[in-house]
């Protein structure tokens, strides 16, 4: 075989079914190869939209997806999905073609520095400069991706490389690595600390979601009774529904979330990532006594200084804690009308003459969402009434990028969204974040995908107008046009729908966010 056949039987090795990407002439051996494997190749309109993909299904899997670009400005625009995936924790590998080695070393067309480009965005990043290390770098790719905490990797391979023969074959995969088990006088101290505190809370943070230790969560919550508080990205690590959830840290009017966590005495920080929530935001004064509970040691920040340090696997973390501390309780009652207040606030209907808000929407698209339905926001003001105000209550089935927090990932993620699971999907997004990827309906609809669209139209980059406001009294260069949205759905053959009332709204998220169709529905807001 050539060195492209055996990249894709390693691809294949690793049990990978699509590749998200678009072709380019340094790919020709790659593509080949591909059309004659058991994986799609999934052709998308922008390597931003790969990226994306890949992003999303490492989220929702757990296993690296697979975006794949040319050179030059194929390889810069997979950049910002891989940056996110970097940030967000999402385990990627992405492949970028290259032209041939004979002419790397000098000025020549569509040549730049990718690896060095990659860098800074990746675990680990290389060039496949010689055909008998094809295995073993994909090998590294997947491992490193996969790996807590997970992330994004990158493989160059140049044109002359992939078309060399080679005699070797794919390393096959071996169980993912696993941390030690928690340090005995770590968890003694943790579980002292708890029992002695009079309001103690959990910070579920995206680690809670990613390493699948939610139905430990659950268990440690319902046998202490300590309230749990998510970041964004921790959204249904312990259920909405359950009466120990605060939802996340800014939700409830009157800042209600954040009251208990300023009023709580010691926070158990559960796969907690700074990047994904500045701690200043929730321990200001530096007083707040922190057990932080991760696969690594906690980041150097002056606002998220842990007295204990679990450092292990979160479930065996949380497990020793339970074990620990058996007299660990709680009385509910320092939270429990908090609680009632934030669900109030949330899940009330909005009232015939009330104008279309976001915040207003999310009751009856809860309503037409089944708990294990997926929801993939965008970026913009709508992410912030969703990350607050939406409830949520299986771990992966509410998509927030929070880490690189970057517009334009909805339809795309909800591409590979429903590739990857059963559930109906829904993308929430705003008109200026649609724009950016909304050619991804064509990837869409030839794919035979069925998901929802829901556009907030403010026609405006509203979340920028907001913190402008809030600072000056006034906004500028934020203001958009746009073209008619429901015939833009039309012209690539999916149904599209403007409601008049919140009536008319219900009944189209009741039809279409259950149907296997894809559609578009937009909301008009303010």
């Amino acid at each position: 075989m050539n060195a492209a056949d055996l990249l894709v039987e390693s691809l294949e090795v690793e049990g990978i079914e699509y590749v998200f990407g678009l072709p380019g002439e340094e790919l020709e051996d790659i593509l080949f190869s591909l059309r004659d494997s058991t994986i799609e190749f999934v052709p998308v309109r922008h390597e931003q939209g790969a990226a994306f993909m890949a992003d999303v299904h490492g989220r929702l899997t757990g296993d690296a997806g697979v975006c794949l670009s040319t050179l030059g400005p194929g390889a810069t625009n997979l950049l910002t999905g891989v940056a996110d995936a970097h940030l967000d924790k999402s385990p990627v590998v992405a492949i970028t073609g290259q032209g041939g080695l004979e002419r790397l070393h000098k000025e020549s067309h569509q040549n730049l520095d990718v690896v060095g480009l990659f860098e800074p965005i990746t675990k680990w990043n290389t060039q496949i400069s010689d055909p008998e290390i094809v295995n073993e770098s994909v090998r590294k790719a997947f491992k490193l991706a996969e790996h807590e905490k997970p992330g994004a990797t990158h493989l160059e391979f140049p044109e002359d490389v992939a078309a060399a023969e080679t005699e070797h074959r794919p390393l096959p995969p071996r169980n993912r690595v696993r941390r030690p088990s928690p340090d005995g006088k770590a968890v003694e101290r943790a579980a002292a600390l708890l029992a002695d505190a009079d309001r103690p809370i959990v910070l579920a943070g995206n680690g809670g979601i990613r390493t699948r230790s939610a139905e430990r969560l659950r268990s440690f919550v319902e046998q202490t009774d300590i309230p749990v508080v998510g970041t964004y990205m921790g959204k249904g690590a312990v259920s909405d529904a359950d009466d120990h959830s605060l939802l996340t840290l800014d939700s409830g009017g009157d800042e209600q979330a954040a009251s208990a966590i300023e009023r709580a005495d010691v926070v158990l920080a559960v796969g907690y990532d700074i990047a994904e929530h500045d701690p200043e935001n929730w321990n200001p004064h530096q007083e707040k006594r922190v057990i932080h509970l991760d696969f690594e040691p906690a980041e150097v920040y002056a606002h998220y200084n842990p007295q204990v340090e679990i450092v292990s696997d979160v479930s065996a973390g949380l497990r020793a804690i339970q074990q620990e501390g058996t007299t660990i309780t709680t009385d509910p009652e320092w939270y429990g009308d908090l609680r009632e207040s934030i669900l109030a606030d949330v899940t009330r209907c909005p009232e015939a003459g009330e104008d279309f808000t976001v915040r207003r929407t999310l009751p009856l698209l809860r309503n037409a969402m089944a708990d294990d339905d997926v929801l993939i926001s965008d970026t913009g003001s709508h992410k912030m009434a969703i990350a607050q105000n939406f409830p949520t209550h299986e771990p992966n089935t509410c998509i927030i990028s929070n880490g690189l927090a970057t517009m334009g990932i909805s339809v795309p993620g909800a591409v590979a969204a429903d590739l990857a699971v059963d559930s109906n999907v829904v993308a929430a997004t705003g008109d200026g974040g649609f724009l950016m990827n909304a050619a991804e309906i064509e990837t869409a609809t030839r794919l035979g995908c069925g998901f929802t669209v829901l556009l907030f139209n403010d026609n405006d980059y509203g979340l920028i107008s907001e913190k402008q406001a809030e600072h000056r009294g006034e906004h500028t260069g934020t203001q958009l046009t746009n073209p008619e949205f429901t015939a833009f759905a039309e012209s690539f053959g999916i149904e599209g729908y403007r409601p008049d009332s919140w009536d008319e709204l219900d009944e189209v998220l009741e039809r279409v966010v259950s149907s296997n169709e894809m559609a578009l529905v937009e909301v008009p807001v303010e």
